[in-house]
C-alpha cells in the first residue's frame, strides 16, 4: 500500500492506494466510525460488488452498516437525489462530527461529499472510490457538486475528505469503457505537467488497461501525488495552478451538455476528447507543434479513447459548443480562460481566448470526420 497525504492547513488527510482495502475498510477508517451506525451512500451497480466486503468488515469491527443505495449514473447528481439523500442521512441521525462512506465513482462522491458539505453545515465523509477515474481525480481535493439544466457541477462546495481508500481490487470489476474512461484522467497528469509520466503512459497504457496490477498501482500512485501537490498549492482555485487540473474540460463539458450528459459520451471520454481538441488548438494557435498534438491524440487513441468530434454524430454547430462554455465555472468578469499547452507537460491558463474564434475551430472539427 502507498500513502500520499494532501497537506492542507490544518486539515491534512492521507490517499491509500493498494489493494484490499475496502475488504479491512473498518480497520483503516478507525476511529472515524465513532458511533455503531455507519451511513454508506452508493449505487446499485458497485452494491452487487463491494455491498458484502464493506459490510463484513464493519460488522466485524461492531458497527451496523446502513445503505442508500442509488440508481447509477450521471443523473444522481441533481437536486432530488440530493434532497434524497440528506434526508435519509437526517433519519440517520447523522451529527456533524459523524463520518458518510461514499461508496462508488465520481458520481457518488460528488454527490455525498456536496451532502455531507451542506448537512448541519458540514459533516465528515470518507471517500471509498471504486472507478479508476475516481480514485485518480474526483476523490481527492474536495470539489463536489451537483448539475443542473445549466451545466455540470455549478452547485457544490470545496468539501475535503477525512480519508481517501482507493482500492485496486475494483478495478478488476469495471467494465473496459469505464476504465478508459478513467485512464484518461491519468494520461492527463503527465499531458498537463509531467513529461517522463507522459512517456510512461505512452509505453504502459495497454498494461493500464489489461489489469496489469503493478502498472496499475503506479498509474494511480502518481496521479494522486501530482493531484495532491496541485491541491495542497491552491485549494480553492484562486491562484491558476488548481484551473491546469481543468485540461479537456472546458472542451469537454460543452460536448457532455451536447450530449445531454448521458451514456452517449462517459466524462472521462469527454476529458480526452476535450484533451485532443486543447491540444489541436494549441496547434492552431501555434503554441505547440503539430507534432506534439498528434502525439497526444494517439497516446489517448491508442487506450481506447475518442478522438474524433465528427464521430460523436452531433447536430449542432460550433457555436451552440461554444454558447456552453459561458456556463463554465471559470468564467471571470465575462471572460473564459482555457487551459492549453505550450508543449507536452507544459500547460497554462490562456486568459484572451475569442469564443468566436473556438466556435470556428470547432466547427471544423465537426465537419473532418
Amino acid at each position: 500500500m502507498s500513502v500520499t497525504r494532501v497537506e492542507l492547513a490544518g486539515r491534512a488527510y492521507e490517499v491509500r492506494v493498494g489493494g484490499g482495502l475496502l475488504a479491512d475498510v473498518a480497520g483503516q477508517c478507525g476511529a472515524l466510525l465513532r458511533k455503531q451506525i455507519v451511513p454508506i451512500i452508493t449505487d446499485s451497480n458497485v452494491a452487487r460488488h463491494w455491498q458484502e466486503a464493506v459490510s463484513t468488515s464493519l460488522r466485524s469491527a461492531g458497527h451496523e452498516p446502513h445503505f442508500l443505495v442509488l440508481d447509477p449514473g450521471e443523473a444522481a447528481k441533481s437536486w432530488a437525489v440530493l434532497e434524497q439523500v440528506t434526508s435519509w442521512l437526517l433519519a440517520q441521525e447523522v451529527e456533524r462530527g459523524d463520518h458518510i462512506l461514499a461508496l462508488g465513482g465520481g458520481v457518488i462522491g460528488d454527490l455525498t461529499g456536496f451532502a455531507a458539505a451542506i448537512l448541519k453545515r458540514g459533516c465528515g465523509f470518507v471517500q471509498l472510490p471504486t472507478t479508476l477515474l475516481a480514485q485518480v481525480d474526483s476523490s481527492v481535493g474536495g470539489k463536489t457538486a451537483i448539475n443542473t439544466g445549466a451545466g455540470k457541477n455549478l452547485i457544490g462546495a470545496f468539501h475535503q475528505p477525512a480519508l481517501v481508500l482507493a482500492d485496486l481490487d475494483t478495478l478488476a470489476t469495471l467494465p473496459p469503457r469505464e476504465l478508459a474512461a478513467g485512464y484518461a484522467e491519468v494520461i492527463k497528469y503527465g499531458i498537463l505537467g509531467d513529461p517522463a509520466f507522459f512517456n510512461w503512459c505512452e509505453t504502459n497504457g495497454a498494461k493500464v488497461m489489461a489489469g496489469e496490477r503493478a502498472a496499475q498501482e503506479y498509474a494511480v500512485d502518481q496521479s494522486v501525488a501530482a493531484k495532491a501537490r496541485i491541491v495542497a498549492e491552491d485549494e480553492r482555485e484562486t491562484t491558476g495552478a488548481r484551473a491546469l487540473l481543468n485540461l479537456g474540460h472546458t472542451f469537454g463539458h460543452a460536448l457532455e451538455a451536447e450530449t445531454g450528459f448521458s451514456n452517449r459520451l462517459l466524462h472521462g471520454e469527454g476529458v480526452a476528447l476535450g484533451m485532443v481538441l486543447a491540444a489541436r488548438y494549441s496547434a492552431r494557435k501555434t503554441y505547440i507543434s503539430q507534432t506534439d498534438a498528434a502525439r497526444i491524440s494517439a497516446a489517448i487513441a491508442s487506450s481506447g479513447l475518442p478522438t474524433d468530434v465528427a464521430a460523436l454524430g452531433l447536430s449542432c454547430t460550433g457555436q451552440a459548443l461554444a454558447a456552453h462554455m459561458l456556463h463554465d465555472k471559470k468564467m471571470d468578469a465575462g471572460t473564459l480562460p482555457f487551459v492549453l499547452l505550450r508543449g507536452i507537460g507544459e500547460a497554462f491558463l490562456d486568459k484572451a481566448v475569442a469564443l468566436d474564434d473556438v466556435a470556428a475551430f470547432l466547427d471544423e472539427e465537426l465537419a473532418a470526420g
